[in-house]
């Protein structure tokens, strides 16, 4: 049975026509794309193995979004130094092989980079850094291809389908003004018991 959708502040067909590509664990934000319309399809490599990363997204027809979560595999090696590099090592695969694959012939196209939360290790900090730092330099490397390169830094209690509707915004049209910055996403607070 398919998934119920949930509300959302988005239009449902406001992404009909987009290509979303996910890696690295995204696919609750493909999910939900696809219900607001996108076409998504799964960068289906180790993306640890760059000659394998290359060739899958040679295979992709097209993407107009990449969408790469670095938080599951980072909190799977406990956020050490090893968990930052190999987190840090397949953001940079799927981005470059993407882009260079699947969104730069053809002119145009976005890239968001979901960093792991504050608390999912002590690396923790120092990835979401070097995805801001990725985001910024790439975006400007790539600007005259009109590649356009988010990161994105959930809170420790944003919820996947806050980080889900951000990455849909981000894909609609409105989300092309986006690039070279940093998205920080905190705790969403509701009323307070006492009001």
């Amino acid at each position: 049975m398919p998934p119920t959708p949930r509300p959302t502040l988005l239009r449902p067909g406001v992404l009909d026509g987009v290509v979303l590509v996910h890696a690295g664990g995204a696919e609750h934000i493909a999910a939900a794309c696809g219900v607001l319309g996108a076409r998504t399809t799964a960068l289906d490599a180790d993306l640890l193995d760059e000659e394998a990363t290359i060739t899958a997204a040679q295979a992709l027809a097209g993407a107009d979004m990449l969408v790469c979560d670095t938080g599951a595999a980072f909190r799977e090696k406990g956020g050490t130094p090893v968990a930052l590099q190999q987190a840090l090592q397949r953001a940079w695969n799927a981005t470059r092989s993407v882009v260079n694959a699947a969104q730069r012939p053809d002119g145009g196209g976005r890239v968001v980079l979901i960093a792991p939360r504050p608390g999912d290790g002590p690396e923790a900090g120092a990835a979401r850094a070097a995805l801001e730092n990725l985001a910024r330099s790439t975006s400007v490397e790539w600007a005259r291809f009109g590649v356009r390169v988010i990161a994105l830094w959930p809170g420790e209690g944003t919820g996947d389908d806050v980080v889900a509707d951000l990455v849909g915004y981000l894909a609609s049209p409105a989300g092309g003004y986006f690039s070279g910055c940093v998205l920080e996403l905190g705790v969403l607070a509701g009323p307070s018991a006492s009001s």
